[in-house]
């Protein structure tokens, strides 16, 4: 008996001393406003225990007491708090408020590391500044890198997309979609992007499966946000590319920010085979302020005014060609020159009414201008010899003639209207367009080789290429989209669900077709894991046409005319898209790895052509295809404080045109491109960036030929840049807090480190037996680029 007692009385103390070894912590987490904090990170990081915050803030845990138990309650844009329990036991609630960080570093903007849970991936501002560019055009070369996009010249700005064409992506700034001169054919023709990186603040972009609040493109969304000044700031930057200048101010009503930019890639022009007097001018003002009279109503205007000019003397060339067992020598000498105008204009108006915090309805008015002129008279004389044996293979004459001239005017006004909820976020919008386009094109091209104008029929002489368009485009463009974002939990509280439902319409009333587009987007945080997130998203998606899509070409005697097709119907594509996230911490450095395959079934594709940047539309036709792959992307802190990533992408895409399933031109079958950042050891006055780029070659054929007759595939794009910067001066690290510099960066770029002959395009031409040869139009070469950049 006096065992059982004793047995009893252990059994109960033992029990007593577990249940005071463990106890449950619960409680809420709030922002300044007592606003539920969702996601929210609980850690008790001596204990490896960690949990998030459900939708309504809410937490719980179980962990062992302790003389002293530190809990840390932490989330991105919000300042981390730390609790110390003494000897906790039982239950425990805590009531946490978090504060808002407004620790400002310089003007980064940090959104990479906040967690994705749809289809737009948050990029760092940081990234798009002090690396090596040609262009420029800093936020599309940081597009060009990430997985699933690929690019093919240096000089360009321009991207595809999973097989898309540059067409099929859709720019927004602010909520307005942005558009891009029609007649620009070449990279060192297109200056300057309307995107000013000084003044972007934010930049979504989605590669596929995007939201229905996005346009009717097929491929991408670029979601650009501007930036709204809190106090005076600005930046000055000059390289032997170009030179910016940024003023930003605000007081409590009111922030304007003005940005311009001159761009002259002469410099860098200088490197083509192609030797010449180039004279290239780039000229970008843009202006954007808002005004809050009140917390009830804001103003905002946005303005662009772009004035970009290429002109171009060449004078001679001289190219080989081939394998080292038969080498080809092209040389040309030309008279003649080109000049060419593409001037444009922009602007917005938005006027915001609040329905207090989590309601708004906006009307944006904007417009769209542009006039543009392409006039051309080279003439070439050339021989084509092999350079073993001395022997002519052919000596001819070409003349290139154009007179292209375009003039557009897109308006729109549109009704926005947006309402957060608890769970949901609601947005929805109206928008009418009324589009305006008028062309004048004629262009030909002779050629003479040995004294026999080709074609050749004995007979008399015909031009090898002959083009007259007159056209005039007056069309109207109603569009409404409503969608939803939907977070929640599961019963159990431990699996955290966003999902994105919304539907597209738009009618035009050129074509008399209307479209629908649903969308459905689904991510997944799973209770084993909240480092892991899974998303899957699906969609309809149209490419409603637009003027260079209409232009539908017949042949007459030998002369092409380009009219415009009414019958036209839009290009379809249906995304299927899984998508895998995980973010780790190697050597306390933050990660993250995203892997997504895709699908897009591809319906009433017109087939197109690319040479260069230009896309020539063959829209007397339209085919079936498809377009697969997958896209890997690892993002991290490769080295301390300093973001780095990689990504390789594999695809495969067909078109079924006249019974054959062929490539399309955008047929990339792998890219790999590399970013990385690094600090000279024990100092951050020295930066190194890496771009690294290794993408498939394109198919390819003779000009003015069916699509399916490019059987040939160009070399791949193999390129390296490195740039070094050197902080001469930084405001918190000085003794001289009242400086009027806040940073000052010296930097030296080496474009093209390796000087690889990357092909860009082709020319071809014919010999007397009718052989053509494809003479490669090479890209730039190695250049050394000096900058500087102040920022007060």
């Amino acid at each position: 008996m006096k065992k059982i007692i004793i047995l009893s009385i252990l059994i109960c103390f033992v029990c007593i001393s577990a249940f005071s070894q463990t106890f449950t912590l619960q409680g809420r987490v709030t922002d300044s406003n007592n606003n539920p904090v969702e996601l929210a990170t609980v850690a008790v990081v001596k204990q490896g225990r960690v949990t998030l915050t459900n939708l309504k803030g809410e937490f719980s845990l179980h962990l062992n007491s302790a003389d002293s138990v530190v809990v840390r309650f932490s989330m991105v844009g919000y300042k981390t708090k730390t609790r110390v329990l003494r000897k906790p036991k039982g239950k425990q609630t805590l009531l946490i408020q978090l504060f808002d960080d407004n620790n400002e570093l310089g003007e980064v903007t940090i959104t990479e590391k906040r967690r994705q849970t749809g289809t737009t991936e948050q990029l760092d501002v940081k990234n798009a500044t002090n690396t090596p560019s040609a262009t420029g055009n800093a936020v599309e070369e940081l597009i060009q890198q990430q997985a699933g996009v690929s690019t093919h010249s240096e000089l360009s700005s321009q991207y595809n997309v999973r097989g898309g064409s540059f067409d099929e992506n859709s720019v927004y700034i602010n909520g307005v979609e942005i558009y891009r001169p029609f007649l620009v054919r070449s990279g060192q023709q297109e200056g300057l992007s309307i995107i000013n990186p000084d003044m972007v603040k934010s930049i979504g972009f989605s590669s596929g499966g995007f939201e229905a609040k996005y346009g009717d493109k097929m491929s991408s969304a670029l979601d650009i946000t501007y930036k709204q000044p809190k106090k005076f700031e600005a930046k000055v930057t000059a390289s032997m590319l170009g030179a910016s200048a940024y003023v930003g101010f605000s007081n409590k009503k009111f922030s304007w920010s003005n940005g311009l930019r001159y761009k002259t890639n002469k410099y860098l022009l200088g490197s083509l085979e192609t030797k010449g007097e180039y004279s290239p001018s780039f000229l970008d003002y843009q202006t954007y302020l808002t005004y809050k009279p009140n917390k009830r109503w804001e103003i905002e205007f946005m303005g662009d005014i772009s004035d970009n000019h290429y002109n171009f003397t060449p004078s001679d060339r001289e190219t080989n060609f081939g394998t080292m067992e038969n080498v080809k020598s092209f040389k040309v000498y030309f008279d003649g020159k080109e000049k060419d105008l593409f001037r444009t204009y922009f602007g917005t108006f938005t006027i915001t009414r609040l329905f207090g915090a989590k309601t708004r309805l906006s009307l944006i008015g904007s417009a769209y201008s542009t006039n543009e002129q392409e006039k051309y008279d080279i003439q070439g004389q050339y021989w084509l010899t092999q350079t073993e044996t001395s022997e002519n293979l052919g000596v001819g004459t070409y003349m290139e003639h154009a007179r292209n001239y375009l003039k557009a005017n897109v308006k729109s006004l549109k009704l926005a209207f947006s309402h957060k909820a608890k769970r949901h976020e609601i947005l929805a919008g109206l928008a009418y367009k009324i589009e305006h386009v008028d062309e004048y094109s004629k262009e030909y091209e002779m050629r003479d080789s040995s004294g026999y104008n080709i074609p050749h029929t004995g007979e008399d002489m015909k031009m090898i290429y002959s083009l007259n368009a007159r056209n005039k485009l007056n069309a109207n463009r109603l569009e409404a989209y409503a969608q939803d974002t939907y977070k929640f939990m599961s019963p159990g509280q431990h699996t955290f669900f966003t999902l994105n439902y919304g539907i597209r319409f738009s009618h035009w009333n050129f074509n008399r077709e209307t479209i629908i587009s649903p969308r459905l987007s689904l991510s997944i945080v799973p209770p084993f894991n909240n480092d892991v997130t899974f998303r899957f998203a699906t969609g309809l998606y149209y490419q409603a046409p637009f003027f260079k899509e209409l232009r539908d070409t017949t042949t007459v005697e030998g002369t092409t005319y380009a009219t415009l097709n009414k019958k036209i119907k839009s290009q379809r594509s249906i995304h299927f898209i899984a998508a895998y996230d995980y973010k780790f911490k190697l050597n306390d450095r933050p990660y993250k790895f995203t892997a997504e395959a895709y699908f897009k079934a591809l319906g009433n594709i017109v087939p197109y052509s690319v040479n260069n940047v230009k896309i020539v539309y063959d829209a007397s036709q339209q085919c079936s295809g498809h377009a697969l792959g997958l896209d890997m992307k690892l993002y991290g802190e490769f080295v301390p404080g300093a973001d780095s990533w990689v990504s390789l992408s594999v695809m495969s895409t067909k078109i079924n045109l006249k019974g054959k399933s062929i490539p399309m031109p955008t047929d990339q079958r792998y890219s790999l491109n590399l970013y990385f950042t690094d600090y000279f050891p024990g100092t951050d006055k020295w930066r190194m960036s890496l771009k690294l780029a290794f993408a498939d070659g394109l198919p390819f054929g003779p000009p003015h030929r069916d699509l399916s007759q490019q059987q040939f595939r160009a070399p791949a794009y193999k390129r390296a840049d490195i740039g070094m910067s050197y902080r001469l001066f930084d405001r918190e690290k000085s003794d001289k807090k009242k400086s009027v510099f806040k940073n000052v960066w010296l930097g030296i770029d080496c474009l093209n480190l390796f000087g690889i002959n990357n092909v860009n395009s082709y020319y071809w031409i014919t010999d007397v037996t009718n052989q053509q040869y494809a003479v490669p139009n090479y890209l730039t070469g190695r250049q050394i680029n000096a900058r500087v950049s102040v920022e007060f």
